[in-house]
């Protein structure tokens, strides 16, 4: 990894050991999000899937690695999508045969999802490989800048999460 930073909108190059300032710290966390996009997308296109049955699926196969169980309301609540909205991803998934439903045996009325399929566990597979070389990549991080990052990520998600509902209260 090369500590040369470029900016791109103006087309100047810093030497190395050059100060890093917000605009290279922001372009690359856009460099960062689109490559993280386009890693997802490729797996959805793989499995013919949606953002939100990526999710339920990375979900299930969770619970399934934990001994967990999982049901609808516990989807909905993870995905925060309403409880038709995960009927209606479930039924998707089911005919799509990516998702199983079974009897839940604690409560004879409930319904347990689990993930089914071999060729969705290997897509799922590749994105937990490429979680591994992520993780790889972060603890390789000195420890005294971690607390750094990781303080700096979550301001940015407030920020984020700041506009939309700010957004959604004045729509």
């Amino acid at each position: 990894m090369t500590t040369e930073v470029t900016d791109t909108t103006t087309g100047f190059w810093y030497g190395k050991g050059s100060r890093v300032d917000a605009v290279d710290v922001l372009n690359a966390l856009r460099r960062y999000r689109s490559a993280e996009s386009a890693a997802q997308r490729r797996a959805r296109e793989a499995l013919g899937i949606g953002e939100n049955a990526l999710l339920a699926l990375r979900i299930l196969l969770d619970a399934e690695a934990t001994g967990r169980a999982v049901n609808s309301k516990e989807l909905a609540d993870r995905l925060e999508i309403t409880p038709a909205s995960t009927s209606a991803l479930v039924d998707r998934l089911v005919r799509s045969g990516h998702v199983e439903r079974h009897a839940d045996p604690h409560d004879r009325r409930g319904v347990i999802l689990t993930a089914s399929g071999g060729s969705m566990r290997q897509v799922l597979q590749v994105i937990d490989e490429l979680d591994t070389r992520t993780l790889e990549v972060a603890e390789h991080l000195p420890q005294s800048e971690m607390g750094v990052v990781v303080a700096f990520l979550e301001e940015m998600a407030r920020v984020v999460d700041q506009d939309d509902d700010e957004d959604e209260r004045s729509a």
